[in-house]
């Protein structure tokens, strides 16, 4: 495809082994069912099991990055990967005690692998097309998302939800090995370590940085909202006489949209300042809740998902390989670590925050994630004048592409992978 002729081949590798180990990590959706199915636990605890997974998941977001730059993307992502599917293997063996710590680790691990993943992105594709790297892995993802809930519910209907267990953990174990067969070790820059000892510190990084930390704080904001749609929105379309099947309707428009549009998306709009087409996607998902407000009609309920979809392709992509482009080459897993962080804080903050709000106020749960929604875009392309690293400030309305050239070493393009 022309779109991804600027995506080099250990990309395209590294995302058939997201699709790969996309389409097993099915363990997720059907943890809470588990926890309360088969092992007989109250929604209490099996809530608060779920939350310090989530917790640890939001963890190795943050620091695996940090980890990479020190000691090898690679390296870390094959760890990664080694301890979460060992952990999963075992998972249906172990006492419910044991639940409380060994489910944390196996989503620590998951949150390593994803950060170890987007930085071996980012040091595989120079400035410019990195957009397109993003988009691939993305696109790899919600296909193998799309296939892997329909087959885990197979899998337990037919055999057990242990089943589900292990096959996520041998098919993690097996990500590893396809991994460290098309990224080989030697000579690969992509597991040398970035670190510089000498190097300016994180906190110096950002602040000469200020778009990229006012960009971060959007998308705090704004996965709060966008996680909405997985916590209180079934919930408020039911309470309006919606099934769970139209809620399925939905969650299927917007997978069918986003593996359909992302990826010419990406390649139409590489040229365009990124901070431009961000700020236009945060306001979009804004618009998408708003357009609830008036009720949960279908007309109502699709305007959302659509609108929300459409905010989705163009803020994702391209707000990761902004924070790529604008990061400093020795930490570059660092930055990719906050933005991967921060991208799904929602899935912590979202259903507790959203909850309480809709049991409170529910009139007030849609106009709140419009506001938050607007307000973060709106920042975003404030940030258009903000100063970057070697570059003076400019008007808001430059074209030019945003973020600095990096140097990030020589492309990591192994001959056997």
């Amino acid at each position: 495809m022309r779109m991804l002729r600027d995506v080099p081949r250990t990309v395209r590798l590294l995302a058939f082994g997201a699709f790969l180990n996309t389409v097993v990590s099915f363990t997720f959706v059907y943890l809470f069912v588990y926890l309360t199915g088969p092992r007989g636990l109250s929604v209490t605890q099996a809530g608060v099991i779920s939350g310090i997974g989530g917790i640890g998941l939001v963890a190795g977001n943050f620091t695996g990055g940090w980890f990479g730059d020190r000691y090898g993307h690679r390296r870390m992502l094959l760890l990664g990967a080694c301890v979460g599917g060992t952990a999963l293997v075992t998972l249906p063996v172990l006492p419910v005690a044991a639940l409380y710590a060994v489910l944390p680790l196996a989503q620590y691990a998951s949150g390593v692998v994803r950060a170890a993943n987007a930085a071996l992105v980012a040091v595989s594709v120079p400035e410019g097309s990195r957009r397109q790297g993003f988009a691939l892995t993305r696109f790899a993802s919600n296909g193998g998302f799309t296939v892997g809930p329909p087959l885990g519910a197979l899998v337990a209907a037919r055999f057990s939800y242990d089943w589900l267990f292990l096959a996520d953990g041998l098919g993690t174990l097996l990500f590893a090995a396809y991994t460290a067969a098309v990224l080989p070790a030697r000579g690969a820059a992509h597991d040398r370590p970035a670190h510089d000892p000498a190097a300016p510190g994180l906190r110096h990084a950002l602040l000469a940085r200020p778009a990229v930390l006012v960009l971060l704080a959007a998308i705090v904001c704004v996965d709060l909202v966008y996680r909405q749609m997985f916590s209180t929105l079934p919930v408020f379309l039911a309470d309006h006489g919606r099934s769970t099947q139209f809620y399925g309707w939905l969650l299927a428009v917007n997978g069918g949209v986003i593996l359909c549009l992302e990826l010419p998306a990406a390649h139409a709009l590489r040229k365009r300042a990124p901070l431009t087409i961000v700020g236009t996607g945060l306001l979009l998902v804004g618009v998408g809740y708003a357009a609830l407000i008036p009720g949960a009609g279908a007309l109502f309920a699709v305007t959302m998902m659509v609108s929300l979809t459409a905010g989705e392709i163009l803020y994702k992509t391209t707000a990761t390989a902004y924070v790529a482009d604008q990061a400093p080459a020795h930490a570059q897993g660092t930055f990719q670590s906050l933005y991967a962080g921060v991208s799904i804080s929602g899935q912590v903050l979202a259903p507790p925050l959203g909850g309480a709000l809709y049991a409170t106020a529910p009139a007030l749960l849609w106009p709140v994630c419009a506001v938050l929604a607007g307000g973060a875009g709106a920042a975003v392309l404030a940030a258009r004048r903000l100063r970057e690293p070697g570059r003076p400030p400019r008007a808001a309305g430059d074209g030019r592409a945003a973020g600095p050239v990096v140097e990030t070493g020589s492309p990591a393009r192994p001959p056997a992978g």
